[in-house]
This record gives structure tokens, sequence and C-alpha cells, in this order.
């Protein structure tokens, strides 16, 4: 066997060896002998070397195709909820990744049927088709049509990833060169995958999937034969099919893709007769994924944006273009609550005041005013109302238009109506009424206690009409919301809640350009001793500024700087709240208090993941030595150690939240207390009065809002924290009453309970508290050996006054002497009293 093949071998070798000389004797002689020959010989050489030249230019500086193994398609990032569902994307095209096994069959072969039925078989270039698009090229050359393509898919993906969309024969060519390679480098599955996720289709997507939800609002696995169809044929032109206009164009290129797949045996005659049957079916608005949380979105954006970069040019991670997965701590529930409880209490206030203006103008004067209004992205997501344009004005009538080119009549307009403005409306009758969005604003945030979690966040009205976020952004005076960190101070100095502090005027010198400076309380009522607690819960501003001043503004100052509110000058007016600080800032220190002095940095994103799952950032660092032990060691749980770091006296911060609860049960927010639960927290209502406040919650979740304009002025002189302010945290709580807990606060080691009078703060014995929220003996927390005596100093010194004078009164009488003459003893051991 082995003589025979090396017998083949040698027989062929001597075949080649003998034909290449008669081949070359041949060429030889024809090129000594014929004119003729000598020509086309050379202009065969000539063009051949012309051949190599072109593909050499073509090929040099030409994209490596091996790139396209390792190609990550640029994704938008997904945003999801603290329940894991998706909340939002931020992306600038609608792109979804998809792997091959995802696709379905039948989408795979409508696009093969329209686009390239010969893919399995070619190497990247379809002759048959070049050859075709070359005749028409020629044929439509110096017009401005442009001819058809004949590309390929390979093809496609060569233009659409490495080359670009320039119309021109290099272009072409350069094309069919990449194709050539890409066939070397990747499987024919892998170029499906690419062109499938890669196509732009229109509607501002890229891809089978984004284009699924975009003209079906469907996942492609959802699809029917007719509509897998319709997307095969938008890679042609995706604007002329993708518009209603267009239909007719659309369902004659949709039924012959039907009737190509039906030749090439993809689909039966009948599933080709019952899809071409079927209408197009496209969906011009898209049922809406997200809940409503603009404010927390962006701040979350903004978060992401300062981390990772905004584009791919910024790194692998970007927002834009990285595909990341991010977790946050929106809770939907909270969020819509938040939201609602929000606007209610603007609306609430804004009462029966009229429209006082309008949100915007464009000029209306051109034909593109729809153009204008749907890219000023104004809109507005209350009720039956919609964002328009004043588009036509006449006496006592008014046309408003739409977005969407629509137009309606406005009844009763206003005189100081113009055209061109911005407005919001809703349906009246046969028409539209000016709907009054509140001149007031203001911010509410909800945080989680003991991890720092934001879990919702609502900056305004509408993230639509003002994307200020009044939650983060607006500095503000907290007024007397700031007044637990005054009397923490208090409590870390010496003072007691049941310590006794004089309710009277405060005046202080200033210094020769200032002068005398005096404090007085809200209502200018003023007078006698109280404790601490009554001075809280009925929000006494002048015992504020006497345990500001006894503590030290100093040490307040650091109080206030230690928690997170803000960094002022030790002056007593920021005991009563004239310094600016944030929703966020307060309600975080709040949280503080309830988490037993432990301050935890407020957080919108968990954790953030790349395009392939691997955790790359996380808000919550804290290490768990043995978590990941391969098996038990028999110990105890491994258990992750506190959160956030200890600001203030766990004792001191339990006191404070005792006290609030105080101000619910019968101070400055008494509105909140028939909401049966265990909730603490302060009003606050700033000089103007220009912003009204509360901040408040449970051992669980705390939460903070604020009412006023945005360049602050008078709110009106009715207008507290209590009636303005609470109601909205109250409408919060409502909405998600199965969300809070009816567990109480849990003291912590050192502090302890006693029994006390609730107006002069002295211990009792006799009595138990009760429910009442006027009860004479309550319940008061004490660091050790600070609960007060059953008698106080001052009662004992008032005592032996009395018994004094009365010893005086008697010696008159002689009586005040012994029998021997001399003064009495108790006289001489108590004058030193006296």
């Amino acid at each position: 066997m082995s003589e025979s093949l090396t017998f083949d071998i040698g027989y062929i070798r001597d075949r080649l060896k003998g034909d290449s000389v008669a081949a070359w004797a041949w060429f030889v002689a024809g090129w000594r002998g014929h004119k003729l020959f000598r020509w086309a010989a050379a202009l065969a050489g000539l063009a051949v070397i012309v051949l190599i030249a072109i593909w050499l230019f073509l090929a040099r500086g030409l994209p490596e195709a091996e790139s396209l193994v390792d190609y990550e398609t640029p994704l938008p990032t997904v945003v999801r909820g603290i329940d894991g569902e998706i909340v939002h994307s931020y992306a600038r095209d609608r792109r979804i990744q998809l792997q091959y096994a995802d696709f379905p069959q039948k989408l795979i072969e409508a696009y093969l049927a329209a686009e390239d039925k010969t893919f399995f078989s070619h190497g990247g270039v379809d002759v048959t088709g070049t050859l075709g698009a070359v005749i028409d090229y020629a044929r439509k050359y110096g017009s401005d049509e442009r001819a058809v393509g004949g590309s390929t898919i390979t093809q496609q993906v060569a233009k659409n990833l490495l080359l670009g969309d320039e119309y021109s024969v290099t272009r072409k060519l350069k094309e069919m060169i990449l194709a050539t390679r890409i066939e070397s480098v990747l499987t024919k599955q892998e170029i499906l995958e690419l062109y499938l996720n890669e196509i732009p289709l229109g509607r501002r997507s890229f891809g089978v999937q984004a284009a699924a939800q975009a003209y079906f609002d469907k996942d492609v696995d959802k699809l029917d034969l007719h509509q897998m169809a319709f997307l095969a044929i938008l890679p042609k032109a995706p604007e002329r099919y993708g518009r209603a206009r267009n239909a007719d164009l659309a369902m004659e290129r949709r039924n012959f893709v039907l009737s190509q797949m039906e030749d090439n045996g993809f689909i039966t005659d009948e599933e080709m007769r019952a899809a071409q049957a079927m209408p197009l079916g496209l969906v011009t608005q898209r049922s809406r994924r997200s809940v409503d949380a603009g404010y927390f979105i962006e701040e979350v954006r903004r978060q992401l944006l300062a981390e990772f970069g905004e584009t791919a040019e910024d790194g692998p991670n970007s927002v834009y273009a990285g595909g990341l997965w991010v977790r946050t701590s929106l809770d939907p529930q909270l969020q819509s609550a938040a939201r609602d409880a929000l606007r209610a209490g603007l609306m609430r206030y804004h009462g029966s005041r009229g429209w006082a203006g309008s949100i915007a103008t464009i000029d209306v004067s051109e034909d593109d005013w729809a153009r204008q209004l749907q890219s000023s992205f104004l809109g507005i997501n209350y009720e039956d109302w919609r964002i328009g344009v004043i588009t036509a004005r006449g006496g006592s009538s008014a046309t408003v238009g739409f977005a969407d080119g629509s137009e309606e009549p406005l009844l009763g307009p206003p005189s100081n109506l113009k055209l061109g403005d911005v407005l919001a409306v809703q349906p009246s009758g046969a028409g539209y009424r000016i709907a009054v969005i509140p001149e007031v604003s203001g911010g509410f945030l909800a945080q989680s206690v003991q991890t720092g979690r934001v879990l919702a966040m609502q900056g305004g009205f509408d993230f639509r009409l003002s994307d200020f976020n009044r939650a983060t952004q607006a500095q503000r005076q907290p007024g007397s919301t700031i007044k637990p960190f005054v009397y923490a101070t208090g409590l870390e100095n010496g003072m007691t809640p049941a310590s006794e502090v004089p309710d009277q005027t405060f005046c202080y010198y200033q210094g020769a350009n200032l002068g005398e400076k005096c404090f007085r309380n809200f209502g200018g009522e003023e007078g006698g001793l109280h404790t601490m607690r009554w001075g809280l819960e009925q929000s006494r501003n002048l015992m504020t500024v006497h345990i500001a001043m006894e503590s030290g503004m100093e040490q307040v100052n650091n109080t206030f700087e230690r928690m997170g509110i803000g960094s002022y000058e030790p002056y007593p007016a920021f005991a009563l709240g004239a310094g600016d600080t944030t929703v966020m800032k307060l309600v975080n220190a709040y949280a503080a208090i309830a988490n037993h002095g432990r301050l935890n940095t407020p957080t919108v994103i968990d954790y953030v993941q790349d395009r392939h799952g691997k955790v790359i950032w996380r808000a919550d660092n804290r290490r768990c030595d043995r978590c990941n032990m391969a098996d038990w060691d028999g110990q105890a749980m491994p258990r992750f150690g506190l959160k956030g770091e200890q600001a203030m006296d766990a004792r001191t911060a339990f006191q404070m939240v005792h006290m609030l609860e105080g101000v619910v049960t019968r101070g400055t927010a008494t509105r909140l207390r028939d909401l049966g639960l265990p909730m603490f927290g302060k009003t606050g209502t700033t000089s103007g009065p220009t912003n009204a406040w509360f901040v408040g919650g449970t051992p669980e979740i705390v939460a903070g809002v604020y009412v006023g304009h945005d360049q602050p002025r008078n709110l009106g002189g009715w207008v507290q924290g209590g009636n303005t302010a609470a109601p909205i945290f109250k409408q919060f709580v409502q909405e998600t009453r199965d969300r809070w807990s009816e567990q109480p606060a849990v003291a912590p080691a050192g502090i302890r309970m006693v029994r006390i009078d609730r107006k002069t703060g002295k211990r009792v014995f006799e009595g138990e508290p009760t429910d009442d929220p006027q009860a004479a003996v309550i319940w008061e927390a004490f660091k050790p050996d600070t609960e007060p005596p059953r008698v106080t100093r001052q009662d004992r010194i008032a005592d032996l006054r009395e018994e004094l004078l009365s010893l005086i009164r008697r010696g008159t009488d002689g009586s005040l002497s012994s029998s021997d003459g001399q003064p009495s003893d108790f006289v001489e051991e108590q004058g030193g009293i006296y």
C-alpha cells in the first residue's frame, strides 16, 4: 500500500512539473511569435498588478476583524428598585443584547428571507447579489437614487460595526474585504447574533429586541409571525416603513417577506396566508414600566456619572454604553406615596389661588410649535393633566396645542394669557381648561434608620416640570426642627429631660456694631420655669436659647456638624434654625437619633454590576469575616459589624427619641397621634413664615418634608409646620400603613426609666403612667445617677426658708431663745442656707 502511495505522489509531481514546463514553453513561443499575444499578456499582468495594488490600498488601515471576537455592544444602564424590579434605564438609544439562543427561529428565518437567503452557504460575499448591485449602481449613476446594496448579513455587520454608512464604491469594496475576514474569525451563529443585536431599526432602536418593544411593546419571544416579518423589512428603510403614513408600503413589503419565507420552506402556505391577513398592529406608545421617581432616578444618574463617566470614551463601564446593572434602594410603594402626599399638600396650600403664569414660552409664529413643545421635554403625570401651548388667542377664546400636533379649544382663558404660553390643562366639556400648578413647592425624603438607604425622594411637584431637587439641593432654614440637637447638647452637658429651664426673654450684647439682641417665643408669651421635655414638646424658643447658651454655642455647633446638618457660626440664632441645610441632611440626622446615635451616609445606590454581573461598586463595604467558609466551624454565625459611626451617645439619642414622642403625643404634632404608631418627630416654622417643616418617624423609617417657595417669601401668617407639613407626612404614613412597625424604640444599656411628674419633673412613687396624653405621671429616660429625687434642692430650700421665717416671727416674743437665753442650735446650723 505504501509503494502504491509513493508511486501516485511521484506521478503527480512529475505531471505538474511536466505541465508547468509545457505551459512555460507555450508562453515563450507565443511571446516571441505573436505581437498581439505580447500585448494581451502585458495587459493581463498589469490588471493583476492593479488589482493587487487596489486590494493592498483598501485593506491597509482596515479595522481588524478579530476585534469583533471581543466586541461589546454599547448598552444602556438598567436601574432596579429595592425589590429587584426594573424601574428605569439610562439610554440615548434603545439597545437590549440577547444571545443567539434567545432569538426565535422564525425571526431568524424572516431576516434570512428578507436580507440574505444564502447566508449559511456563502463565505461573506454573495457574488450574484454583488453583480446585481453593480448593474443597479451603473443604471442609477448620476441620479439621486440609491442603488440596492447587495450586501450580505456579514457585510452589514462589517458596515455597522467597523466602517460606517458612507455611500461609495470604496466603502463597498472595503466592506467585502472585511466580510471575508469576519467569516474567518466568527461562526455563522456569532455573526447573526451581532447582526440581530446591532442592526438599526428605527424609533431609536438598535437590535430586534429593542425594536420589538418599540413597535409592538413585546419581547421577541412573544412576537407573532407577521410581526417578525415586519421587523425583517426595517433594515431597508426603517424610517419609511415605521411611520403610520406609509402603512401600505410596509404591508406590501412585509407580505413579500412572508412569501419569501414560504418559498424558502421556512413556513407553510397556510401560515403565510394567515400572517398576510393580519394588520400591522404598531403601537404608538409603550406601556409604562417604571415607577414615577424622576428626582430619585436623576440623583442616581448624577452619582453614576461622577463615578463611571458618561460615554464609552470615559471607560468600559460608562453610564450610556457600559451596560451597567444598578440596584438602588428605591421603594416603589413608598415613592408613590411620597409623591402623592407632597402633591396633595402643595395643592391644599394653593387652595383657590388662581393661575400664576406660564411654565415656559415658545415661538408659535412658525409651524414647528409641536416639535418645539416635544423637544422641550416638559410633561406632567398628574391625573388627566396635559402640557400644551397656546397656538391661537383672540378675544375670549384660545386654542391649546399638544406635542402630537393636535389642537383643542381652551375654555375660559384668563386675560393675561398670551400666544406661546406653555401651561398645564385638563379636559373639560368639549375642550380643555387651565390646570393650576401650585407656585409653592417643597421636598420630601424617607430613609431607612439602620442602613441610611433612601427609600423615597420627591423633589417638587413633578420632575418633568422642574428637575431642581428640593430634597437634596434646596438650602433651607430648618427652624424648630433643629431644636432636638440643641437639647441633645444640653443632655450631654449635664442636663436631664426633667431639668428646669427659664422660659424668659434672653438678651445678649453682640458688639458695638450690632448692639443688643433679644429672643422671644413664637407667640410672644413667656414666664416661669419648665422642664426640658415641656420646652421641646411646646417648641419654646426662649428655653432653647437658654439651653444653648448654658451648654455653649460652640458645643451646639459641634453637634450640628457632627450630625452632618451643617457648619455654622456660634450665634444663638443658629440654635433656632437660622442656618441653611437640606431635607436629606436633616432626615439623616434624625435617623441617627433613632439609630442610637449611629450616623450613616445616606445612599441611593446599593451596588453596581458590570454587564457580566461582576459587582464593581457597593455602598456597604463592611467586612464579614468567616462568611465564605467552605464548612461550618461550629462557632456562632458570622455577622457584619455595626454600620455607620457613633456620632452621639446612644443614651442621649434614646432620651431625645423619648422626648420627641411627646411632641406627637401632646406637643406641636398632635395631629399625628391618631396614627397609633410609636411615632416621634418635630415641627418647624421659620421666620416669615417662609418654610414649614416636619421630620420624624419610627425606629425603622424616618421621613422629612418642607413646604416653601423656591425664592423664599411669606407663606401666610397662619402657616406652621404642624398644619402644613405634618399633614403631608401623615398622608404618607396612611398610604403605606402596612409598612410601619408598631414596635417601640428599644432603650440602650445605661438608660433608667423613672416615673416623674410630667409638669414639675419631680420623681414620684405613687401612681402609674397611663395612655392618657395628659397623664400627670409619665415614664422618663435618665442616665444613671441623674434621675431626680422626690424633692428637689429648690423645694428643700423653700421649705427651710418658710421654717426660718416662722422662727423669726416667733422670736419677736422671745420664744426663739433657749432656756438659757442663747439662740437655738437650729438657727445657727441653718443660717448659712438662709
